[in-house]
């Protein structure tokens, strides 16, 4: 049966229901995959033995609870807690400290998943993607739910790592039903057509997706309080109160689709690596060897995006919490951790003091850009431009081929712990 788009909303049923013979230009079928409690997932994955344990993983430099297991929620450690209340109060927890290559490397599996899922895979986090279902519904032979179910499964299976997922017609909702997802058993969500209004009512505004603390205050001020007051509102007043994002923001809510999923990924705007020791230390040649760690994981990740930096920035934090901060702006854009070093170790001797005790050190690699728009200067040999390039290629390759910190550049004895 053919109907004319003009009076496709008469005949059209709630998406997830039954197979429709009519396909809409517009018209999409979005999932928001989000992996649960990611950290402490990846750390789950590579010891079992954390599994159905109060497990939190610490921020790089053990300051505060930045992801903890249900069983850890449960006991009653609060995201964002300072490791020090964490332990006192909660001494039978698990802390890990967080190792982010490791979890790089974990999301970049789920997300290679996704990519062989669907053809339409947009990463917006670490542990969360966007997926276009439109048209696999036919494919795998499932209806929408049992997409997400299987999908669900497969991850875990592949990977193991549990997502929860929420699926709708736009990000916004599909937000929004990937948040409900998450106190379900089944872990996935569905908000039909059908189910807008209904699911409108009974969200907060503060639910809303890209409505943060201080737009919800001057919302409510104005009698706002859940979405479907907002999307009640017109667009000359949302234009008015918020600005264009406020009238997206409105037909997202209800059904109509602003922002569709792109395979597009956007490289980083800046690079930064940062570590606890481990110990507290005031040896300059320990915390050197850490900078240039963090030096040769940055730069990596400059040349897996193609890209270079023209400003290199070094921090330091003693052991009371006290940070220090040098950065230096560069002639010519680099992505070599060897020139890189060389600047930051400078930089480094600026803000060390000897017989000070320091926790940890970093680099912060900004003003990032593509290779192919970098300048030499007039004074840039190509001869010594073409070594560096050689050399990277090398040093990337043999991490490929055999592991990462295989190459280690300029690296010193450490000294024994304090």
């Amino acid at each position: 049966m053919l109907v004319s788009f003009k009076n496709v909303n008469k005949y059209i049923d709630e998406y997830f229901d039954r197979n429709n013979t009519i396909i809409m230009g517009k018209q999409k079928v979005t999932a928001l995959v989000d992996c649960d409690s990611f950290f402490v997932s990846c750390e789950q994955k590579r010891n079992p033995e954390l599994k159905d344990k109060p497990v939190c993983v610490l921020s790089n430099d053990d300051g505060c609870v930045i992801s903890r297991s249900k069983e850890a929620k449960q006991m009653g450690v609060r995201m964002g807690e300072p490791y020090f209340m964490a332990k006192k109060e909660h001494p039978n927890a698990i802390y890990i400290t967080a190792d982010h290559w490791y979890y790089t490397e974990v999301s970049q599996q789920v997300m290679s998943v996704l990519k062989d899922f669907s053809p339409y895979v947009q990463i917006y986090s670490v542990d969360e993607a966007f997926v276009d279902f439109t048209g696999l519904k036919r494919y795998y032979k499932k209806n929408y739910y049992d997409l997400a179910i299987y999908l669900r499964q497969k991850i875990l299976d592949e990977v193991d790592i549990p997502v929860s997922i929420g699926v709708s017609s736009t990000k916004t909702l599909s937000k929004l039903a990937s948040d409900k997802s998450k106190n379900i058993k089944s872990h996935v969500y569905l908000i039909g057509k059908r189910k807008i209004i209904k699911e409108l009512k009974n969200t907060n505004i503060e639910e809303i997706w890209g409505i943060g603390r201080r737009l919800t205050k001057s919302l409510k001020s104005s009698g706002i309080l859940t979405a479907e007051e907002l999307v009640n509102k017109s667009d000359d007043w949302l234009d008015k109160k918020i600005g264009i994002h406020g009238i997206e923001m409105r037909h997202e809510l209800l059904g109509d689709m602003v922002s569709p999923v792109i395979n597009e990924v956007k490289p980083p705007k800046s690079i930064q690596n940062t570590k606890a020791f481990g110990i507290f230390t005031d040896d300059f040649n320990f915390i050197k060897n850490e900078l240039n760690r963090h030096i040769h994981t940055s730069c990596t990740k400059l040349r897996k995006w193609n890209t270079k930096c023209l400003e290199i920035g070094v921090m330091l934090r003693t052991k009371d919490f006290r940070v220090f901060y040098q950065k230096k702006d560069l002639l010519e854009s680099t992505d070599f951790e060897l020139e890189i070093s060389n600047i930051a170790i400078k930089l480094l001797e600026k803000i060390y003091t000897p017989g000070i005790l320091y926790r940890a050190t970093g680099v912060v690699l900004s003003k990032i850009g593509e290779q192919n728009t970098s300048q030499l200067t007039l004074y840039t040999p190509q001869e010594s431009s073409n070594k560096k390039i050689n050399l990277t290629k090398c040093f990337d390759s043999l991490e490929s081929k055999f592991g990462r910190n295989i190459i280690q550049t300029g690296f010193t004895k450490q000294k024994s712990n304090k």
